[in-house]
């Protein structure tokens, strides 16, 4: 099976950043393997920059994944991505490496791309165990492929994760971003802020009933 990066996604339907939101209720997803070709094109890339990336990575200075304080605008993915199947694409922003796959058992998985160790390029491989396996090649870092934890190698943190959902056109669409280890509901609460109070308060994000009561004074 080949993957490859998926073109600039056609102009499709507009979520807002409510549905998109709720809709994370839906399925997670991320990750995606490579040809031989791309694997080779990948190690060479990393290979000459692992120096420089492990000083930036070490001294904090380097993006990280779900750094972003508001919500990301959602962004197609696949317009289709069949069990056993992965997909590379750029989320949230055009700099951010993320995968998506689709798990044998249906489950749409996805994360940052980009290895918390020396920020290497992490891919997926079918063809190890249920799931498969995130591989980082550059200093064999595992992770699993189901929740994004270091299951081997040196990686101190899970991989960020990006909340996929799917339509029911079948298309799957990246909707939000959370931090290493940080949950669906602090990913929310921390990107929702003051814009979205109902929703807020809804998930029972901390200190939103607060910040409601301070705008109402000031109004």
């Amino acid at each position: 099976m080949s993957v490859t990066e998926q073109p600039p996604p056609a102009p499709g339907p507009e979520s807002d950043g409510d549905e998109a939101a709720e809709r994370l209720r839906d399925r997670i997803s991320a990750d995606s393997l490579t040809t031989r070709r791309d694997y080779l094109r990948i190690v060479a890339t990393v290979s000459g920059g692992l120096a420089i990336g492990g000083v930036g990575v070490a001294a904090g200075i380097l993006h990280r994944h779900g750094d972003s304080e508001s919500m990301p605008a959602p962004k197609r993915v696949a317009d289709q991505l069949l069990p056993g199947e992965s997909v590379a694409f750029r989320y949230p922003e055009d700099e951010d490496r993320a995968l998506a796959v689709r798990l044998s058992d249906g489950t749409l998985v996805g994360y940052s791309a980009v290895c918390t160790h020396l920020a290497c390029a992490v891919l997926w491989r079918e063809d190890r165990g249920a799931d498969g396996e995130l591989y980082c090649p550059c200093h064999e870092g595992v992770f699993d492929a189901r929740t994004g934890e270091v299951t081997a190698g040196p990686p101190p943190r899970p991989l960020p994760r990006i909340f996929l959902t799917e339509q029911a056109d079948g298309s799957v669409w990246a909707i939000a971003t959370a931090r290493s280890g940080e949950t669906a509901r602090e990913a929310l609460c921390r990107q929702l802020g003051d814009s979205r109070p109902e929703m807020a308060r809804q998930l029972g994000c901390p200190g939103v009933d607060r910040a409601a009561a301070t705008e109402r004074k000031r109004t």
